[in-house]
């Protein structure tokens, strides 16, 4: 794009009176369908008539791309090489989704010098401008990096599935989030539930050590079941919510969506909430102190 372009562009977006509402999706470890989650639940707020940007945050895996069989033309590692407008780097994807493709370093968000992080953050509240929902994809687990991220938005979904070594983690994920961040609402997905029961017993375990151990009470966003249809989608490298939007998981998908933007909006004015970009910007100074 044309310097004046980006100039003209850039008026037009700081007009705008939009926030995005900010989520990060994560996980206790790697394999339990997160990306794909992300992915698929993106889609479906966007089939609710929402504005929806999904940021992959997976440093280093491209597993967006791979699940849409897409290469995109740029990743967030443009921005700091490149000198990519943030806004350039957004994909718009043949399944309607736009997003910003992962590269291989998050942690240089917070190596850059403070001028430029400066202009990484308003690039970043425009774009916010034109969304109603920005999804952070997040790698499995938390690093000192990731960790910043994730306590700087306004939700944080965490993804597990019934396998006890999946709990585990993901109980362990959750604690060190609970550490920095007492208040910070949180909810869970169970992933790959043999049916809703499992997955809700799952939850039970889950949520009554959360409850013992960090005095927190659990919200259950909703539970997936294993469906066949989504390692065929993958295969076909689609959502499974536009491969076979009747089956099973999509239906469930679809409903845990809705619920979301029913529920959301109560659970975070009841937290004083500041502004994405500021707790971000925070983060960055304590690191430089």
């Amino acid at each position: 794009m044309a310097k004046d372009q980006a100039e003209r562009l850039r008026e037009r977006l700081n007009k705008l009176k939009n926030e995005a509402k900010t989520i990060a999706v994560m996980s206790g470890k790697g394999g339990v369908g997160k990306s794909n989650f992300s992915l698929n639940f993106s889609l479906a707020l966007q089939k609710q008539n929402k504005r929806v940007l999904l940021f992959d945050l997976d440093i280093g895996m491209g597993n967006i791309d791979i699940l849409i069989g897409e290469s995109s033309k740029y990743s967030i590692v443009d921005f700091f090489k490149n000198d990519i407008a943030l806004i350039d780097i957004i994909t718009s994807g043949a399944s309607g989704l736009d997003y910003i493709s992962g590269g291989t370093g998050l942690g240089q968000i917070f190596k850059l010098e403070e001028e430029r992080f400066q202009e990484f953050l308003q690039e970043l509240s425009l774009v916010f401008k034109v969304y109603d929902y920005i999804i952070f994809d997040m790698g499995a687990g938390i690093s000192e990096d990731s960790l910043r991220f994730i306590l700087s938005v306004e939700e944080i979904i965490v993804i597990t599935t019934p396998e006890p070594t999946s709990i585990t983690d993901a109980y362990a994920a959750i604690k060190h989030i609970c550490y920095n961040d007492q208040r910070i609402p949180f909810s869970i997905i169970v992933n790959r539930a043999f049916n809703t029961e499992v997955g809700e017993q799952t939850f039970n375990r889950l949520s009554q050590t959360i409850k013992q151990f960090l005095k927190r009470d659990s919200k259950l966003l909703g539970v997936i079941p294993d469906d066949s249809v989504i390692m065929k989608a993958v295969i076909e490298q689609q959502p499974f919510l536009n491969f076979q939007p009747n089956s099973r998981a999509s239906k469930a998908l679809t409903t845990i969506a809705k619920d979301f933007l029913t529920e959301m909006p109560n659970r975070t004015e009841q937290v004083e909430s500041t502004p994405f970009i500021s707790k971000l910007k925070s983060f960055f100074m304590k690191g430089r102190s």
